[in-house]
């Protein structure tokens, strides 16, 4: 269910979806001229690879952007808000495994020595060095990228959508690769048998890098974490600030914060709640996302009560049974 979402949220939201579809296409139309002209290029192989898992975080993006927008149901009480979550665990998987693949194949190349060799092709009759058109390829694999990422970026931090911003980061790690390609096929023109893998491998560091940090913050975010800062694995600035204003507001409660999806809710324990609460009151940031906290739940503080004592002929009681027992048991032991 998606919330009561000022205009520019809901506006930034279905530019978002837009822009994935437009990844699909685009990113589509890639793939297949990368497998046209990949020749034995271990760069081009990479790339190609690369080029099709980064389909698959604007493929949650916008199966998770269904779900989100559908009402609570008897079997899913709280509606799917968590399902962006699982989507950001996903993408962040698939972003993961683009760097950690790329890395294992430019390091086997590197290990075996092995020498890719890039031959000629006929076109109209003339002969071409098929790295020309392998690099004419990487080129037009590198503008889509370029420029869907660079349009993602601020609309995910608006949304605070970590599924758009992974998707960000695998535009970006898409036209690294593009231009580390590049470099690899002329350097394997120019005699330079390690240049293909070399550049793969460099590239695919900071691929996994940025994967395995998206990684961490799905985690935290499925297992009750609180909220993480957009890409980074440290605690958000607007969740500090919440909970600085909530621990004013109600001194000596326990704060605790927990993020699903784009949402913050809020639990307080060890206070009685007031009669009312406004939450864009208590939200302490920029009050244009002021939409993120949705909820402030309250734990009351917990009353001991020790037990009732027990009245005197209560405690009498016990004994005078004991009493009646032993001479039974006496005069058994006689008849014995």
């Amino acid at each position: 269910m998606i919330r009561n979402l000022p205009p520019k949220v809901r506006t930034d939201l279905k530019r978002a979806k837009r822009l994935e579809w437009w990844t699909l296409a685009w990113m589509s139309s890639v793939v297949v001229v990368m497998w046209l002209v990949m020749g034995s290029s271990q760069a081009m192989k990479a790339a190609l690879v690369e080029d099709v898992l980064s389909l698959i975080p604007a493929i949650v993006f916008l199966v998770a952007s269904h779900y989100e927008a559908k009402p609570p149901t008897a079997g899913f009480p709280f509606g799917f808000e968590r399902v962006h979550s699982l989507a950001s665990l996903i993408a962040a998987v698939a972003l993961t495994a683009v760097g950690a693949f790329l890395l294992y194949e430019s390091a086997s190349t590197l290990i075996k020595q092995e020498h890719p060799t890039i031959a000629p092709i006929s076109v109209f009759g003339r002969d071409i060095w098929l790295g020309w058109v392998m690099v004419a390829a990487l080129v037009y694999s590198v503008i889509p990228p370029v420029i869907l990422g660079h349009i993602k970026q601020p609309i995910a931090r608006r949304l605070q959508d970590e599924v758009l911003d992974t998707d960000a980061m695998m535009q970006r790690a898409d036209w690294m690769t593009g231009l580390a390609g590049i470099g690899g096929v002329l350097g394997v023109g120019l005699g330079y048998w390690w240049a293909d893998a070399l550049a793969a491998g460099l590239i695919s560091l900071s691929i996994v890098h940025d994967g395995v940090t998206s990684l961490r913050v799905a985690t935290a975010e499925l297992v009750d974490g609180a909220p993480r800062a957009l890409g980074k694995n440290e605690i958000a600035d607007d969740a500090r600030k919440l909970i600085a204003s909530l621990e004013s507001r109600y001194p000596g409660a326990l704060i605790k914060l927990r993020e699903t999806g784009r949402y913050i809710h809020a639990e307080v324990s060890g206070v009685v709640p007031d009669s009312s609460v406004n939450l864009k009151e208590v939200w302490p940031g920029d009050e244009e996302r002021s939409w993120r906290l949705v909820q402030i739940s309250f734990v009351p503080p917990r009353v001991d009560r020790s037990p009732e004592p027990t009245a005197p002929e209560d405690r009498a009681l016990p004994k005078q049974r004991a009493r009646r027992t032993r001479p039974a048991i006496g005069a058994r032991a006689k008849r014995r």
